[in-house]
């Protein structure tokens, strides 16, 4: 049972599209491959042409060249099979991309759908109705406090405001100390002539 799964786990990676995308470069490279050997032997029929031309054999350096010559037009026509391949190759990935965008947008879609389908219409509409009721109720209250208070009623709530202030600073003690009390019984208690005197003696 788990080559069963296995194996459905590995088709599910790989598809028929991926499939005639790897034969077709395998068949790509096999072409750049017989187009490297065509210009290995071209190369070297006209070195061969050289030597036959040096060595005075002009009929086989011509039929060399001629060869040359046909092999030529194969490498165009290997050429351009080169390019089709290079094209279809690059339709076919960009044909992949273009599917995987379309099933990403229906993902998407299909959220945003069932994101829709959790909300209806008229429970918005009485969420928004409900929000706008509260700003205007709270925009009536604040137009009714604004407009209700005269002048006078501004004093009377600075002068409240100054009380409750006034009440929230530390009380000032009204005792007198006790040392002040002690010095000021002394006092008292100095007969009169001798606090004259001291205070007609000139200060220290």
């Amino acid at each position: 049972m788990g080559n069963l799964f296995g194996k459905s786990k590995s088709e599910s990676r790989v598809t028929e599209h991926d499939k005639a995308v790897l034969q077709l470069k395998v068949q790509r490279d096999k072409v750049r491959q017989y187009q490297r050997r065509i210009e290995i032997t071209m190369e070297k029929e006209r070195q061969l042409a050289k030597r036959l031309i040096q060595d005075g054999k002009r009929d086989r350096a011509k039929l060399m060249l001629r060869k040359k010559r046909f092999e030529e037009s194969m490498l165009a026509k290997v050429e351009q099979q080169l390019e089709n391949l290079d094209q279809l190759l690059m339709n076919l990935e960009f044909t992949q991309i273009e599917q995987q965008v379309i099933h990403g947008l229906k993902v998407g879609n299909d959220c945003l759908k069932k994101l829709h389908e959790t909300f209806r219409l008229e429970d918005v509409e009485k969420i928004l109705d409900e929000s706008r009721a509260g700003v205007e109720y709270q925009q009536e209250i604040d137009s009714l406090l604004s407009g209700s208070i005269s002048a006078e009623d501004d004093e009377a709530v600075e002068e409240e405001f100054e009380q409750l202030f006034a009440n929230q600073l530390p009380d000032v003690p009204q005792d007198i100390p006790v040392s002040q009390e002690i010095g000021d019984a002394r006092r008292d208690k100095v007969p009169a002539r001798a606090q004259r005197t001291r205070e007609a003696l000139p200060a220290s």
